[in-house]
């Protein structure tokens, strides 16, 4: 069937209803708030460089350093979120055809949840993949492929799945836990850029040299991790950590749509994305085979950095909301 037959198993009715609206439109999950502690090694090693940058302003060192620690409240201004949408994610405005197809899916999805549809903002990315994203404080963006070729009911549990980011937090959270560690990475990587360059120079010099440039940054190596408690030695196992809360988010997203009664249908976009993913597998193996090379297989380290559940764990946390209910 095409996908807006409404004789579509996965069709649902988008007639406008009385909607009620939840007290509580967003908070913060456990996932959200795991996410923030995980980010806090990196942020004290930022607070510690923006404390060195500010003394090179002298008197104005203080309204800078202030500055930067309020700056996060651009994750909730309208025209930063649009600058992201725009300039990192690669979205645009839905044309008004778009927004016809978009809007009435939307607003069946918000009233289920009982969400102010309007505090969000709808965003389209020109691609022929099936995909979706929710990011800031009010970005929601579909992909034009799942637009046009899901089912109305399929579309609306991505679309759900992405309003249970914003909802329980995931989003805000991650962008703030990013922003607040971006000074304290960017300082890391220029101080490995100079001590590769160091490294270099102190070979020209003999041995003794390259043992005088060791034992400088190993003792200030050991200044910085002494100072602050051994904070830094922990960022080493963040990606990990966080790799491991961003799956959790997925989960609990996933948990979300299939409350608000898209379970069925949020099941059958996971079949396709794992269908997408399997053929993308096949054409990779098809091609080391061509060159006489072993397929590639995914890694242990790999795996432990994917951002998003295997296809199988989503499925059994799903089956709770797939299995019919006892009747009474």
């Amino acid at each position: 069937l095409h996908p807006d037959d409404p004789a579509h198993p996965h069709h649902i009715s988008t007639d406008r209803r009385r909607i009620h609206l939840s007290d509580s439109q967003r908070g913060a999950d456990v996932t959200a708030i795991g996410n923030l502690l995980l980010y806090l090694p990196h942020f004290l090693c930022s607070l510690f460089v923006m404390a060195l940058v500010s003394l090179l302003f002298g008197g104005l060192g203080v309204i800078v350093f202030f500055a930067w620690l309020l700056s996060g409240a651009l994750v909730f201004h309208r025209p930063t979120e649009s600058a992201i949408a725009r300039r990192l994610l690669k979205l645009r405005h839905p044309t008004p055809q778009e927004r016809a197809r978009l809007e009435p899916v939307w607003r069946e999805v918000t009233a289920r949840a009982g969400v102010e549809g309007r505090t969000y903002e709808l965003w389209v990315e020109d691609s022929d993949h099936l995909n979706a994203v929710a990011a800031a404080g009010h970005i929601v963006g579909v992909t034009r492929f799942a637009m046009n070729q899901l089912p109305n009911g399929e579309l609306a549990a991505v679309l759900a799945h992405e309003l249970g980011h914003h909802v329980g937090g995931h989003t805000w959270s991650s962008l703030l836990g990013y922003w607040y560690a971006l000074p304290g990475r960017i300082a890391w990587r220029v101080l490995r850029a100079v001590s590769s360059a160091v490294f270099r120079v102190s070979r020209l010099f003999s041995c003794f040299g390259m043992g005088i440039v060791v034992l400088v940054f190993g003792a200030i190596a050991f200044a910085t991790v002494s100072t602050l408690y051994g904070l830094p030695l922990l960022i080493l196992g963040v990606p990990y950590a966080l790799a491991a809360v961003g799956r959790r988010a997925e989960l609990r997203a996933d948990q979300h749509a299939a409350a608000l009664g898209f379970a069925p249908m949020l099941a059958a976009v996971l079949d396709k994305l794992h269908q997408a993913e399997q053929h993308q597998q096949a054409q990779a193996a098809a091609i080391a085979a061509y060159h006489g090379q072993p397929p590639p297989q995914e890694s242990a380290l790999s795996k432990l950095l994917a951002s998003h559940p295997d296809h199988h764990t989503r499925l059994h946390h799903l089956q709770p909301y797939l299995q019919p209910k006892p009747q009474r």
